[in-house]
């Protein structure tokens, strides 16, 4: 295992280096890494690493909520207002819609299903578009019409939601049938999730503000209280449905709004350890593809994604209607909905890894999307905003 992790950390970093020089995401070098060195290509990574994957995985996933409810300013929300509300869940809405519609056809899967590959592809990417979104605010394109605070805000809301929609969807597929109370428990896991991480922020408040440690530890406090909502939603299966991620996310929040001076120090701790988890999560990913499958399946996958991204471009330009923005400026706009990586890696392999039926299906389109939309909307961004974005000095 040890010369796993060390093949992992190497070959992942001269991947990253080389996709920036080509200007590329970084991502898609570590994926195809993970890809090479996965079993059905070269077959160079040890199998109990392979076993701890999903482990790893929602690590990276806690990892990701974390930093993103550390960034998450309430009081910006409400200022971009309507449109970034929208933006949380309508493009999401429209892409699942997608699938639920045309997979069932073509692919042959059931509803339940669908709407987990809708799901799964729900998210935008926040290593793509919110590095992004920041680096335009630096610069000053946008800014006075609030473009990159109204993008970095619905993507931050968009990625929990699609979680928690996921997380709700995946607990009905694992029983035979789908019934009313089902249904009901989406909205008990969302209350009772959000009820856990806002009364868990407060209590961390109260406790760092009183005791005074090292941020690298109150990290660590954080990530170990973060896994035990994870397990305590295990443990409660069945008794009371509360989701784990929704409570991570919303403590996150809460901290960043009432003591947003530690939240912007601690979230500086979370950059350095994302590094490694990037990788991990990434390569990992990559070696879980099962390449004469996603072969098979491919053709139509690309068609039903490109599809997906039509009815998500409806979407957004919905959301943006009665805005003052121009016909540039919202076309921008929908270019950022474009990138998948992030969250599509992280609960692609998902599924699969509970012995799901549509598993495989599950995890080749969320690789195929992340190897298609990334660069593709990466590009699209990096192209355009100094021409269709107003900058101001």
């Amino acid at each position: 295992m040890l010369f796993s992790i060390a093949l992992i950390c190497l070959c992942g970093l001269l991947a990253e280096a080389l996709f920036r020089k080509l200007h590329l995401p970084h991502i898609i070098g570590m994926l195809l890494v993970g890809v090479i060195l996965g079993p059905f290509c070269l077959n160079g990574l040890d199998e109990s690493l392979l076993a701890l994957a999903p482990d790893i995985k929602k690590i990276a996933l806690i990892i990701i909520l974390l930093k993103a409810g550390l960034t998450l300013d309430i009081h910006d929300l409400k200022m971009v207002g309507r449109p970034a509300i929208l933006l949380s869940f309508l493009p999401a809405v429209f892409e699942a819609a997608a699938f639920l519609f045309f997979a069932p056809h073509f692919l042959g899967i059931t509803v339940l299903e669908a709407g987990i590959i809708g799901v799964v592809l729900g998210a935008v990417s926040p290593a793509v578009v919110i590095t992004r979104m920041a680096k335009m605010m630096e610069e000053g394109y946008g800014t006075k019409q609030g473009i990159p605070q109204m993008i970095i805000a619905g993507c931050s809301a968009s990625d929990v939601i699609v979680i928690v929609v996921f997380s709700a969807l995946l607990t009905m597929d694992t029983g035979e049938s789908i019934s009313a109370v089902s249904f009901l428990q989406i909205p008990e896991s969302i209350l009772f999730g959000i009820l856990l991480g806002v009364i868990s922020g407060y209590i961390m408040i109260w406790f760092f503000k009183r005791v005074h440690i090292r941020d690298t530890i109150k990290v660590i406090v954080m990530i170990s209280v973060s896994l035990f909502f994870v397990v305590l939603e295990e443990m409660l299966d069945g008794i009371v449905a509360v989701s784990g991620l929704l409570a991570v996310m919303s403590m996150g929040i809460v901290i960043y709004n009432m003591y947003d001076v530690l939240a912007k120090r601690v979230t500086i701790k979370f950059g350095k350890i994302w590094v490694a988890a990037e990788i991990f999560l990434f390569v990992l990913v990559g070696a879980t593809v099962n390449l004469p499958y996603a072969a098979s399946a491919g053709i139509v996958v690309v068609i039903l994604l490109f599809a997906g991204l039509l009815f998500r471009m409806a979407g957004s330009w919905l959301s943006l209607l009665g805005t003052k923005l121009n016909r540039k400026e919202k076309g921008f706009c929908l270019l950022t909905q474009i990138p998948k990586a992030t969250v599509q890696a992280a609960i692609g392999g998902i599924p699969l890894a509970m012995g799901l039926a549509c598993g495989n299906l599950v995890q080749t389109v969320a690789v195929i999307s992340i190897l298609i939309t990334a660069p593709l909307g990466a590009l699209l961004i990096d192209a355009s905003y100094k021409k269709w974005l107003t900058k101001t000095e």
